[in-house]
């Protein structure tokens, strides 16, 4: 690849000012609790589309890397976390916080957000391509297997049940299936609708279940202000930001396991930042001098899941970039984006979009810089953010939901869609229904049909082919792990209690 004009490339003032503009909206959404660094992007999605491909996708990587970092902030001021991948930061951050040391803990996150996030940077880099050029010796078989097992990770790693995992993924891959067949061209459950030709568009999805179901949830709720948030540290201006050397001895080997396994973690399609940070956290605590520090104000234990949830983001964008599988919600959205600028995802991209593929990676660099300045110099306002009423942000998440839902494709179509699944989405929220798996087979429906019918046609209707493969085999066993796993933890649990017990 040509790292010289791609870096030429994103160096243009307009892709520059598009990473910005990404970075701050990032941090505003990630340091608001009750909103998500998915609904960010699902609702900058829409307004990406009139720019040039890289200049919107440079705004999207912007606000994926800052709302993942910056969803410490809220976890260190007031023991929220502003986005799920920050939920094991409150452990240690909140506690440091209290001792009088904010700017301290505010500092930590941002230092070590952005090594874990250039981290990420380099192994997607270095595992994307063998990873995409290993993908290109699938055959339809292996892609219908590489769907289910796409569906099947998020799936056993819900937080509900596995039995309602199960059912959003079997709505998901239901709604795939409007629009016209794609192998024979005719018409499925459209009616007389001409806008659902097409299918049912991605996009007013995303923003009906993460942005209107999330603010109707809110609502409906009754959710009164915060009491913590008369806690909110108040940062002094003299106030140290940056480490010693001696704490960054201390920090150094707790940050390099956290981007290791963050990338590993990452790379598993379902899995995501928070649990990558807990992992970390839980390694950490066993390998570290001072174990008991954990939970209790430790430096090690907050720079571990600064980095881990940070070095997520580039093992979610191998996966979904060489194979075409999101690793996560953002990456779902991410990988609905760039259908919508009209190229192809999964391991074909790195060889028909290779110049697009370099820029991603030089934009993904920038980003972390920018955000290491910007996060250490305004931790003070992104904190005073806190104080804002929840009913202006619900009101104008619901505003942003409506514009980006219809600017899209200028249809009213769109956004009585976006309505019915944010109703969807607000039951779903509130039964405790997880809504990755739903997403994951809308995203992934039609490749899993589409591959499996051509297996059939090819092999004369036999399913034997499905099953002969080595690779084949190897996803079929991964499936049956990754949906047996919860039964398999649970008897390993009940065993250690019975020991515990006797």
């Amino acid at each position: 690849m040509d790292y010289l004009s791609a870096i030429q490339s994103v160096m243009n003032p307009m892709c520059l000012l598009c990473i910005l503009l990404g970075v701050a909206v990032g941090m505003v959404v990630g340091t608001l609790p009750g909103l998500t660094s998915v609904m960010a992007i699902s609702l900058i999605t829409p307004l990406t589309f009139k720019l040039n491909p890289t200049y919107g996708f440079a705004m999207l990587l912007g606000v994926y890397n800052s709302a993942i970092f910056s969803g410490g902030i809220s976890a260190i001021a007031i023991n929220t976390p502003g986005t799920p991948a920050s939920i094991a930061t409150t452990f240690d951050g909140y506690k440091i916080s209290q001792r009088g040391r904010a700017g301290f803990a505010l500092g930590v996150n941002t230092i070590y957000s952005v090594i874990g996030g250039l981290f990420s940077t380099i192994a997607l880099m270095v595992a994307c391509a063998p990873l995409a050029r290993l993908a290109l010796n699938f055959g339809s078989p292996e892609y219908f297997w590489l769907a289910l097992f796409g569906l099947s990770m998020m799936i056993s790693v819900s937080h509900a049940s596995l039995a309602k995992g199960l059912v959003t993924g079997f709505v998901g891959m239901l709604l795939a299936t409007v629009g016209l067949d794609p192998l024979l061209g005719s018409k499925r459950f459209v009616g007389n609708n001409i806008s659902l030709m097409d299918g049912i568009a991605f996009i007013p999805v995303m923003i009906g279940l993460f942005g209107v179901g999330e603010m109707l949830f809110q609502i409906f709720e009754h959710k009164k202000e915060d009491d913590n948030k008369k806690d909110i540290v108040d940062l002094k201006d003299k106030e140290r930001v940056l480490p010693t050397k001696e704490e960054h001895k201390r920090m150094t080997i707790p940050g390099l396991i956290g981007s290791v396994i963050g990338v590993l973690v990452g790379i598993v399609p379902g899995t995501g930042g928070d649990i990558s940070a807990l992992i970390s956290w839980d390694v950490c605590k066993r390998v570290s001098k001072h174990p008991e520090e954990f939970g209790d104000g430790s430096v090690e234990g907050l720079a571990t899941t600064c980095a881990s949830n940070n070095a997520s983001i580039g093992g979610a964008l191998t996966t979904a970039l060489a194979l075409g599988i999101p690793g996560d919600g953002n990456t779902a959205v991410l990988l609905g984006a760039l259908t919508m600028y009209g190229m192809v995802t999964g391991p074909t991209l790195l060889s028909n979009s290779a110049p697009f593929v370099c820029r991603l990676y030089i934009i993904m660099i920038i980003a972390n810089l920018i955000i290491l300045p910007l996060g250490l110099l305004s931790a003070k306002a992104c904190i005073r953010l806190l104080s804002i009423k929840s009913q202006y942000i619900q009101m104008a998440v619901l505003l942003i939901c409506c514009v980006g839902a219809y600017s899209m494709n200028r249809n009213y179509t769109d956004v009585i869609v976006m309505f019915i699944a944010g109703i969807c989405g607000f039951f779903f929220r509130k039964y405790d229904y997880p809504l990755g798996p739903m997403i994951l087979g809308l995203l992934l429906g039609d490749m899993c049909e589409t591959n499996l019918r051509r297996t059939l046609m090819l092999s004369n209707g036999s399913y034997l082919q499905l099953f002969t493969g080595p690779i084949s085999i190897g996803l079929i066993v991964l499936i049956l792990l990754a949906i047996g796993w919860p039964f398999i933890s649970n008897l390993f649990q009940k065993k250690k209690n019975k020991k515990v017990e006797g």
